[in-house]
This record gives C-alpha cells, structure tokens and sequence, in this order.
C-alpha cells in the first residue's frame, strides 16, 4: 500500500487529501492560505487531513503540491523586481512579445555578444559591461534574468554572464536557454523575466513544504506539479518556478478526469481569484503547442491549452463609474473578503464598517481596507519615496483606507504596492454577496453584511443607489459571476472549435441567447459535452451557468480537492530536443543541447544518431533528478527536406526524447 499526500496551494485554501492507490481518496481537509507565511496554512491543512485518516505521519510515501500562487500573480501583476541581461539584443527588442510590459519598469541592460542562428559567436560577450550593470542594479533587484541571441543555438554566453551573476550578487539567476528550445528571442526573454519574478514566490511554497513535513516527521519525496500536469522534484521546481504556472489548472484536469471518469468534458475550476477552463479529449487534456497564455503574457512554457480568467469567488466588485446604468465588474483583482478579514482579524473591521455606515454621507473608499501583505522585506527593494512611505504606514493588522490614504493620489500608490505583492486589499467579494444571502457560513456574516450594504448605497448615473439593501445587490452580484461563468466557458469552447471566441461570446446574438430573449428569432446554445465544475465554490454557482449553456454540469464527489487530487496521481514527464543544422554542404551539427556545441557530423545519418543517443540520456537522466523512480526515454525525429531541381535537399531537423514514470516514494528512495 502507498499512501500519498497532495496539497494544493490557491489564493483563497490549501487543500489536502491521503491518497491510497487501491483506495483512492481516503481522507481530505482545507485550511487557509496563510500568504504572509504558507507554513501556518500548510500545517493546518496537513495535520488536519492526517487526523482525519488515522495515517502516521511515517507512512506517507510520497507528498506532492500543487499551486496557483505563480498564475495568480501573472494575472494579477505581481513578483518581485527583477534585472533583465540583454545579451546581442538591442532595446527595440523590448517591444516584442510583450516585453516591455512584463518588465514593469525593472531595469534591463544590454551587452554586446550573441550568436548566429548556427551558433557561431558574432561578437565578444562584453563581461566588463555586465560588472558595471550589476553594480548599478543588484541592491534594486531580487533575481535575474539573462537572454541571449540565438542561445538555443550555442548558450555559452548566457551561461558565462549567469555564472558572473551568481558570483558576484549570490541572487538567482534564469537562463533562457534553460526554458525553451524554441526560437524567438524577444519571447524566450519574457518567459525568463516572468520566471525570475516568480523565484521568490515558489522558494518561499516549497521552503514551507518542506519545513513542514520535517516538523511532522515526514520523510518523503517532495514533489510539484508543472503546467502540463507532469510532476517533477521540489529542488527541479525551484529552478524553473515558470513551468508551474498553471500548476495548479493542470493538477485539476488531472483530477477532474481521475475523479468524473470523463472522456470528453470541458472543466472549469473556480477558485478564489481565477477561473481556469480547459478541454478533454478522450480522457487527455489538450496541450497548447504555443505556449501557455497567464496574465495576457504569450511564455514558451509547455501547459495544458488552458485559458485563465481573472474571476473567482474573491474577485474585486466594481461598477463602470459614469454610467448611467452601471454593469457589475469582476475581477481581474482578487480581494482579500471582508467576511475573511474580519474572521481573521476580529472585531475591529466589523466596528469600522459599522462607522462608515453611519456616515450620511458616503466617505471615500468605504468597505475597503489594507495592510502589510507579510513577504519578505528584501522584495520591497527598488520602491519610489511615495511607496516607501506609505509601506511604511502600512500594518500587519488591516486598516480602513479613509484613515490610512492621505490623499487621493495615495490610491494608485497603494494599487502599485498591492501589484508587488507588497500590500493586501480587502473589500466586497462575490464571497461575501454569499454569506449575505446565507448560502455560506464559514466566516463573519456581519461583516458581509455591512460591505454589501455599503456597495449597495453607491450611485448610478441617475443619483440613485445601487441597489436597496445588502441582499439585493448580493443577489445581483452572485447572478454576475454566474453569467459571467456561462460566458468564459462559451467563450473557451469558440475558441477550440477555431473561431475568435472573445468576440463571438460578448456578441449580441450569443447574449440573446443566453438570454432566453423571445423575439421572431429564437437564438439558443449548446454545448457537445457536460462541465466538469471543480472548486470549492463550483455547487454554488456552475448548475446554474451549466443551464445557460444547455448542458450538464457535473459537480464530482471530492470537486472541491480536485488540485490536491491531481496532485498524486500524476507522472514524471521530461522532453529534451536538439536540432541538426547543415550550415555548409556536407556539415550537420547538433544545436539546442549543453555540450554539443561544434560537433559536427559528415552525414545527416551520423549527426541524427548521436543526436538521439544524448537527447535520450539527457532526457533520462533529467527525469530521474526530476524525481521519477525509473525513466525510460522514447525518441521521435522529425526530417524536413525540400526537392530542388529534381533532387531531395536536407533543410532542418529535430530530435525529442520524452522520459518519465510515476515518482520514487519513500520506500524506493531508501527512507524509512
């Protein structure tokens, strides 16, 4: 019997489940997630599902994570302050890919070097430049990232200049030879600057984990889940926190289709910030061959074709200002519930709301709230005078922005701090419209209430409040979500069926029809295949939007642990490519793999042989640092040609070795 522990790390819980592989789930629990330290919400969710099952500590043969920490602080703008190395590009090259936007201002420096696109060097990396950018920039930063020109051709200077950084600033480092084989530098460059953001953010995941189970007395392997759903070892993880994204989506398609025995489904898995939506074919999840999309940044990050959405049961409600008959807005924010803040902080926020409440006259930023979001203090590095200030002014325990904000302007500043990952928010949630209406009662109903209520008492176009009361505009703000749910399901499966799904979904004739609008046109929709809703608040809101659709929404036995579900019953995957180039007649050399750079081969024949050959230990041999028990590698090539003049000319061709296997537990690895 192997007994496993998956934990799943969102915005809002960490969920836990012992998985026994004859059994299935035996035992499961939520705690929540504590961001100012995970170790507290991780404890709280491990020991409570070990007391639920009776299981020693010391018979846990293997723990694995999943999260959404690094896809929610894509999409809503967060990480640290990172330094881009710019090797052989030039700073036009930030306005690709969306560069220059993922940067957020972070400095980027630009030294001469590179290579051509058959990897010979085109010009001397400039180390005495990179001493002088690293002096300028390492106390304003908390990780690098490095990018080179054509470094999947020939990675030396990316490795020389990441080498130069770790010895002179001991930060971490990214190279993007190191995520992708894939050509496009401008794009590998903004995968790397998003995975050094995240460094911090994972170490931080994983360093509770850890922490955790050796306080516990679990002697186990450690494991996290990747985008694509695959698992690799914690200390693989921390070197490329980028692959996690979407860790937590992938690890509940994987529970989705464990748990509903479904072989054909969309699933869509509501969480506290995001929504995350995806496809099953015949059992499989379908994979983007492009590259994960998080936070509207296009990464060369392997994942499940998943489409990310800013709307959860936490997201920030807002209204369109200035319009006559203003719409509710969701998200893309998530904001920390004032039900939540006041089970957690006490009494104080509910007197609070009770003083604004009071007030005649609306103060400004009612119902709202901030404080200290409890990260380190070395990623508060690089702040303007005015963030540093009001960083200051910030507090561990929450305080009402019509005392803490000075001025008006001192809003943008606090949103800035909140994007760092800096500050917290607090306001009105789809979660407390919940509690309002008594469908949910695990935290402060009071405080609800009172958030509700002053939403409520905001004026449309006309002068007139929102809404009558707290339930009213609660009811209105419950029916949103569940529109607006309807609406990105809709949304995904136009876009897997290869049309523009964004447009069609908001057209007039897709919103008449989940109207029901009667008219000498009767429009209607449906889909082919049921819902899988997973997520604690999928009961609540997914039957309804699954009638929208016309369509069955199935709410699985264990939906609201799926992540930590999936978490277990995944596989160790590796894939490593090289490609062959012919950059003269009769020369064929081995690109895109450490090692290989200058070898060359007389025949297509000899260089594709020994292609195969490193690509498969390579491939292995990662796999099993990867954390799989055993690895066996399988190889495919793939040969492009072109006829000229009657005869069959080589062009290009590709090598991959894909390795895996279900993940070495306790008992395998030599632990008791």
């Amino acid at each position: 019997m192997t007994l496993s522990l998956g934990i799943d790390t969102g915005g809002t819980y960490t969920d836990a489940v012992i998985h026994d592989e004859t059994r299935g789930v035996i035992a499961k629990a939520k705690a929540l997630t504590t961001r100012h330290d995970l170790a507290i919400g991780l404890g709280e969710a491990m020991d409570a599902v070990l007391a639920a099952s009776g299981v020693a500590p010391g018979d846990i043969g293997l723990v694995s994570i999943s999260t959404t920490l690094a896809t929610n602080a894509l999409v809503e703008g967060q990480g640290g302050r990172i330094g881009l190395v710019m090797i052989g590009f030039s700073e036009s090259d930030l306005d690709r890919a969306g560069l220059r936007d993922a940067l957020r201002g972070d400095p980027a420096v630009f030294i001469a070097g590179g290579h051509n696109a058959h990897g010979r060097e085109t010009a001397p990396f400039d180390t005495d430049a990179l001493e002088r950018a690293l002096a300028e920039t390492q106390a304003q930063v908390s990780a690098y990232a490095v990018a080179g020109y054509f470094a999947v051709r020939n990675p030396e200077h990316e490795i020389a200049a990441r080498d130069m950084i770790r010895t002179a600033t001991q930060l971490p480092v990214t190279t993007s030879h190191e995520l992708s084989a894939k050509l496009d530098g401008p794009r590998r460059a903004l995968t790397t600057v998003l995975n050094a953001r995240l460094i911090s953010m994972i170490d931080r995941l994983i360093d509770a984990a850890e922490t955790r189970m050796a306080k516990d007395g679990i002697e186990a392997p450690l494991m996290v889940v990747r985008g694509d759903g695959s698992l690799v070892a914690a200390g693989f993880a921390r070197a490329r926190p980028i692959e996690t994204i979407l860790s937590g989506p992938a690890a509940s398609l994987v529970g989705a289709q464990y748990l509903a025995k479904a072989e054909n489904a969309i699933v869509s898995d509501i969480g506290g910030t995001t929504t995350d939506i995806a496809i099953l074919d015949q059992g499989r999840p379908r994979i983007d061959a492009q590259g994960a999309t998080v936070g509207g940044f296009r990464t060369m990050v392997d994942a499940v074709a998943m489409r990310t959405f800013g709307l959860g049961g936490d997201s920030e409600v807002a209204i369109d200002d200035g319009a006559l008959k203003p719409q509710i807005r969701l998200g893309p924010r998530r904001l920390l519930p004032l039900s939540l803040l006041a089970h957690l902080h006490g009494p104080g926020v509910v007197r609070d709301l009770e003083r604004q409440a009071r007030a005649a006259i609306p103060v400004r930023n009612e119902g709202r709230f901030a404080l200290k979001a409890g990260v380190p203090d070395r990623l508060s590095a690089g702040l303007t005078r005015s963030e540093a200030d009001l960083f200051s002014r910030l507090k561990d325990t929450p305080e009402p922005l019509d005392r803490l904000l000075a001025a008006t302007a001192e809003l943008a500043t606090l949103n800035r701090l909140a994007a760092r990952g800096l500050a917290l928010i607090a306001g009105f949630t789809p979660s407390d419209a919940q509690h309002v209406l008594g469908r949910f009662t695990h935290w402060d109903r009071d405080a609800a209430q009172l958030g509700a209520a002053l939403f409520a008492r905001k004026k449309d176009g006309y002068g007139n409040p929102l809404a009558k009361d707290a339930e009213t505009i609660s009811a209105r703000v419950v029916d949103r979500l569940v529109r607006l749910s309807a609406e990105r399901v809709l949304e995904t499966a136009l876009c897997e069926d290869g049309l523009d799904g964004s447009a069609l979904a908001g057209s007039a004739l897709a919103q008449r029809a989940l109207d029901r609008d009667a008219g000498i046109t009767r429009l209607s929709l449906a889909l082919d295949r049921p819902v899988i809703a997973l997520g604690a608040g999928a009961e609540a809101y997914y039957p309804r939007a699954g009638d929208l659709l016309a369509t069955q929404a199935i709410v699985p036995e264990h939906a609201e642990v799926a992540n930590a579900v999936g978490a277990v019953v995944g596989q160790v995957r590796i894939s490593v490519t090289a490609e062959i180039m012919q950059p003269v007649e009769g020369r064929f050399e081995i690109a895109g793999l450490e090692g290989a750079a200058g070898l060359a081969y007389p025949t297509v024949e000899e260089a594709l042989a020994e292609a195969e050959h490193r690509c498969r230990q390579t491939a292995e041999a990662m796999a099993i640092e990867a954390g799989a028990a055993e690895a066996r590698a399988t190889v495919s090539r793939d040969v492009e040609t072109a006829e000229i003049e009657g005869r069959e000319h080589f062009v290009s061709a590709r090598v991959t070795a894909i390795a895996g296997g279900r993940p070495a537990t306790a008992s395998a690895s030599g632990n008791p």
